[in-house]
């Protein structure tokens, strides 16, 4: 049956070709609502994209709980045999929207589960760290993955100057320059929550846990050269990877594996446990397996379901916490804030990243509020109130408080900090082919950087291994122009 046509008010529209005007040379008539309304609209079709991550790919799919961790967590969607409806989206790091996917970056792995207690959001990466400790640096390193204020241009000179001033960074960046740093789909990747995150059980015990989501398609990479040559053949070789291989019936699975470690544990440490650079040593804490995520459905629309869909670690159940980790706690803050921003004030009202249970809030007004107040009464729109059958607090969900003890300061991150041997243990294992490839990466990552700046890189990897920077140095001369 054909449908008619209509306005955004529902009135019919007689002709969609022409513009209503004054006689066949005469010009447009003010009162062509129709035609005001289009071009309006189309002013409009752009929203500003995500600072960071904007260039992205997702799908639908389920997550199957497979083992029982109900020891660690009374979260209902960790629960033995639970299945839950969940959105992934991959995404880069520091291109824009329009930027070709087959780039060096590191790669966003943000999860989505519509949990029967609220939405739970995982927004991690392709790597288990990253390459700051300290979120007040954010701004600054993503500053340095942007373009340049006076060149519009991505600069090496200040994403070199300021790793070279951090190494804390290190650790990420010898990942990024290594084979990992170019996976040849979303596909292909692992995927981690990268932050210590808690669960927490029935009976208020706390556990400290690092989420991993292990590939079933198995690790694939590109070397630059390789990368370079798809790119120029299409911009958008992850966006049809994906795709294609849902439509095809071809669904990708991930294996979902925690490592738990006790509370009282990370005072003995001899390592800081929520410090965003190190990983947990798989020795002292093994991988447990916990289920399998399977994506199986394209969004019907890429706009409304995946660029509007909007992750943030805020977003957490009962049995499932945070932890002192310094730039989760920012993250907690600064994901829902970019939301608010990029897509207003109730962002969580759209159906991509409402909750599929029920939802009773005290929130008024403001732009996108379309669904009015659902609170059990018209006249309760604010708590505590004398209504019966409204919202109200529910303190059997109340997590158990954090220990934490220490004094309020501005602490010096890097004071004391080991940041080489955990960048040695991960050189160690590599290949020696492998380790080629990670040389000629960075060097190639050098290129037009002042010399001052590459020396004094140069000397942090000296002090991972000299190999490592013997490596970098050979790489250097190799790829300097001949005279």
């Amino acid at each position: 049956m054909t449908r008619r046509l209509t306005t955004t008010a529902g009135a019919p529209i007689a002709d969609n070709q022409n513009s209503l005007s004054a006689g066949e040379r005469g010009p447009i008539l003010m009162q062509d609502y129709q035609l005001l309304e289009k071009l309006a609209h189309q002013n409009r079709e752009r929203i500003p994209e995500r600072v960071v991550h904007a260039k992205g790919w997702g799908a639908f799919g389920s997550f199957t709980v497979t083992n029982d961790i109900s020891k660690y967590t009374r979260a209902k969607v960790l629960q033995p045999g639970t299945t839950t409806k969940m959105l992934a989206r991959f995404s880069t790091v520091a291109g824009e929207a329009g930027a070709a996917d087959h780039e060096r970056d590191v790669r966003g792995f943000a999860l989505k589960f519509y949990t029967e207690e609220g939405n739970w959001d995982l927004v991690g990466n392709n790597t288990p760290v990253f390459f700051i400790r300290d979120p007040y640096k954010f701004p600054d390193f993503i500053h340095t993955q942007k373009r340049h204020p006076k060149s519009n241009l991505r600069s090496n000179t200040a994403m070199w100057d300021f790793w070279s001033l951090s190494p804390e960074a290190l650790h990420q960046i010898t990942i990024l320059m290594s084979d990992r740093g170019l996976p040849t789909t979303p596909m292909n990747m692992n995927g981690y929550g990268s932050h210590t995150y808690s669960l927490w059980n029935e009976d208020g015990e706390r556990f400290w846990v690092k989420f991993h989501f292990k590939t079933r398609q198995g690790h694939k990479f590109y070397t630059n050269e390789e990368g370079a040559k798809i790119i120029g053949e299409t911009r958008e070789g992850y966006q049809e990877s994906l795709f294609g291989a849902i439509e095809n019936g071809e669904f990708p699975k991930w294996d979902v594996k925690i490592q738990i470690m006790p509370e009282a544990d990370a005072e003995q440490a001899p390592f800081n446990p929520f410090d965003l650079t190190r990983v947990w040593p798989h020795g002292d804490y093994p991988l447990i397996d916990v289920g399998v995520i399977e994506l199986n459905r394209n969004p019907e629309n890429y706009f409304a379901e995946i660029e509007q869909a909007a992750f943030s670690p805020s977003n957490i159940v009962p049995g499932i916490g945070f932890s002192p980790d310094r730039v989760l706690q920012a993250r907690i803050f600064s994901y829902a804030d970019a939301h608010r921003y990029r897509l207003g004030t109730h962002y969580e009202a759209l159906p991509v990243n409402a909750p599929k249970c029920p939802m009773h809030h005290y929130h008024k007004d403001g732009s996108m509020n379309f669904i009015g107040q659902k609170t059990g009464h018209i006249d309760a729109y604010y708590e505590p109130n004398s209504y019966a059958d409204t919202a109200k607090q529910d303190p059997g969900v109340a997590e158990p408080p954090l220990k934490i003890s220490g004094n309020a300061d501005r602490y010096d991150h890097r004071d004391g900090s080991d940041d080489y041997t955990q960048p040695r243990a991960l050189h160690n294992l590599m290949s020696q082919d492998e380790r080629q490839r990670l040389y000629s990466n960075t060097a190639s990552s050098m290129q037009g950087v002042p010399k001052e700046i590459i020396e004094r890189a140069l000397a942090h990897y000296d002090l991972i291994s000299k190999d490592y920077g013997d490596g970098i140095r050979r790489a250097l001369e190799k790829q300097q122009p001949a005279d």
